[in-house]
């Protein structure tokens, strides 16, 4: 059995003082990155950038014992506006 953070942190700082969900944290951008879900662009001057934050959970067995952290890097909201990098549906 793997080791396992037993608190959910409440903030970021709190999570980067615990190398298991330092682990998580990792293995989510390294899931971004196989995956190729973004690429590093230039910020455009006259568009806002979305905000990012980090949710973390425990993840639990059919017993309740904790088997996982989970970290995911989440979007606080969008700044679509229809017409602009819009793909349709």
């Amino acid at each position: 059995m793997a080791f396992v953070s037993q608190v959910e942190p409440k903030s970021i700082d709190e999570a980067l003082k615990d190398e298991h969900w330092l682990m998580a944290m990792q293995e989510e951008l390294n899931q971004f990155e196989r995956n190729e879900v973004w690429d590093l662009v230039p910020l455009p001057t006259d568009y806002p950038i979305i905000g990012t934050k980090w949710v973390f959970r425990n993840k639990l067995d059919e017993s309740g014992i904790i088997i996982r952290n989970k970290a995911r890097l989440v979007a606080k909201g969008y700044n679509q506006e229809e017409g602009i990098d819009l793909l349709p549906l």
